[in-house]
């Protein structure tokens, strides 16, 4: 790349006439994912069908044919039909153990019976004889045990599933207030996937071989070269159609680096045209469906692209679909009250015209104000909400379109959906500049934390997304800049609709910062 020379300050200038606001996540490296790769593969499987007062029919099935698939892409399998309380916990015992000497990838799986008392899970074994809520803590398996476990064994990563959302197992011996199974934020390199959201109940099959969840886990875990969190989105989408919106899975990670049950024949990097061409191909799908009314064409793409740089804008289009189609879809319970989990939220989508946004803007580095400004919805269309008269325009998600310097962005998703602690993404995107020129940010994106945000329009509880990346291009054809990005930006789902506060950080290539900002929100009005 040429070093810039005399009209580097007009080119930072005009790539930075293209941002907006947000948000830093590390992108996972290619020799973790080699590690992972290389490291061996474990696996519990346990399946507890035969249980006295409400026994099921799929989960034996459901763990053989797991245990199968498994040994099939390289796990090593122990298997557990119907275990008893004090067998469970040595098969855990042995397997925290075996992951730690090893170093191995793990993976529990569990289909049967379980419950939530206290925002504590529990495992059901099939010797549980409880006639009182008081005696589910005794008799029961918590599953913290299990996550403690890992938590200590040192070994690179851990997967845990759990198709054990079955309605109240005890039937009027006890009852318990929640259904199903209680949120939680999964621990350290570790990706948790649950057979419906927390707070509902799964369906245990309708007379197939198979439990509704695992059916599908069994046909997509299969497919060559998916990473797992595509598998998992592949799972969600086909589990919901199938059961009408009335059983939708539900994940927590925390993995810092790809994995795949069937990994490519090698981890390569890209040529920077192949990625353009691939980039062009999605971009150019996405443009041809996203007005679309129906569900079917934003589910070919999430079958295409599951993890793709329009997935969240996809699956925002799907649920609108749907509901015009009656779908009654189910939620996640998640409680504020819970400790074992930051919970999950989602998007505010309910604008009004005449919703105001106020922000002050600082210099990071003097602390001193050098702007504010104010965001007043004046327009709202089918897929845009338009700020000062067009000044900006963001979609429906909040990503920006255009920005008051009057560059536009290309479909982008630095905004998700569903707000989750770990949650992973990338966005690619153009920018052009008002006065020609055109480059491309690339930026990898996570949700880190949730934590409470004071700003002088109040204090509230936000997910802090981050993201890292870098801006590339030409500006009138006779330089070329490369400026990288660092974004964080605090989003309060549920309490307000656009950020509360977000800062940008720009570096040249050099590493010299040339802008550091902070926006934070003075006031805001925004109808129910």
């Amino acid at each position: 790349m040429p070093m810039m020379t005399w009209n580097r300050r007009r080119m930072l200038k005009t790539a930075l006439a293209g941002g907006g606001l947000l948000l830093s996540g590390l992108p996972a490296g290619a020799q973790q994912a080699t590690a992972l790769m290389r490291a061996p593969r474990r696996a519990l499987v346990i399946g507890n069908s035969r249980y006295p007062r409400a026994p099921l029919a799929n989960p034996g099935n459901d763990a053989r044919g797991m245990a199968e698939v498994l040994r099939g892409i390289g796990f090593e399998v122990t298997a557990g039909l119907d275990l008893s309380r004090e067998a469970m916990h040595e098969a855990v015992r042995a397997y925290i153990e075996g992951v730690r000497r090893a170093g191995a990838v793990g993976l529990f799986y569990f289909a049967g019976h379980g419950m939530q008392l206290a925002w504590r899970n529990y495992l059901l074994p099939v010797d549980a004889e409880i006639d009182s809520v008081e005696e589910l803590r005794q008799r029961a398996f918590d599953i913290s045990s299990l996550i403690d476990g890992i938590r200590g064994a040192g070994n690179p990563m851990n997967m845990i599933i759990l198709d054990a959302c079955r309605d109240n197992p005890l039937g009027g011996a006890a009852r318990v207030d929640q259904k199903g199974l209680s949120q939680m934020d999964a621990p350290p390199g570790t990706f948790l996937a649950y057979a419906t959201a927390p707070g509902n109940t799964a369906i245990d099959g309708d007379g197939g071989q198979h439990g509704l969840y695992t059916e599908h886990l069994l046909r997509e875990i299969r497919v060559p070269e998916a990473k797992v969190e595509d598998v998992f989105k592949r799972v969600r989408l086909g589990v919901r159609r199938q059961s009408n919106g009335q059983q939708i899975p539900w994940e927590s990670t925390s993995l810092e680096s790809d994995f795949w049950f069937l990994p490519p024949r090698e981890l390569r990097k890209r040529a920077d045209d192949e990625v353009e061409r691939e980039f062009r191909e999605e971009l150019a799908l996405w443009e041809r469906i996203r007005a679309a009314t129906v569900p079917e064409p934003f589910e070919d793409y999430l079958r295409r692209y599951p993890g793709g740089r329009f997935s969240e804008l996809a699956q925002l289009q799907l649920d609108r679909a749907l509901a015009m189609m009656g779908e009654k879809k189910i939620e996640i319970v998640s409680a504020p009250q819970n400790p074992y989990a930051k919970g999950a939220v989602s998007a505010s989508i309910g604008y009004k015209v005449g919703d105001f946004y106020q922000y002050r803007q600082a210099d990071l580095l003097t602390r001193l104000e050098i702007d504010s400004g104010t965001r007043r919805i004046t327009a709202i269309t089918a897929n845009e909400v338009i700020y000062n008269k067009g000044v900006i325009v963001t979609d429906l998600l909040g990503n920006l379109l255009r920005v008051p310097s009057g560059a536009t962005w290309s479909p982008n998703q630095t905004a998700p959906l569903e707000f989750a602690v770990g949650r992973r993404w990338n966005t690619r995107f153009r920018v052009v500049p008002p006065k020609g020129g055109d480059s491309t940010v690339d930026l990898d994106m996570r949700i880190a934390d949730r934590e409470r945000v004071t700003v002088p329009a109040g204090t509230f509880n936000a997910f802090r997304v981050e993201a890292r990346g870098w801006q590339t291009g030409m500006v009138d054809g006779r330089g070329h800049f490369n400026v990288s990005w660092d974004w964080k930006t605090w989003y309060a789902p549920g309490e307000v609709r656009l950020p509360v506060a977000f800062e940008w950080f720009v570096r040249h290539s050099f590493g010299k910062i040339m802008r550091a900002t902070r926006n934070e929100m003075v006031s805001f009005h925004q109808q129910p």
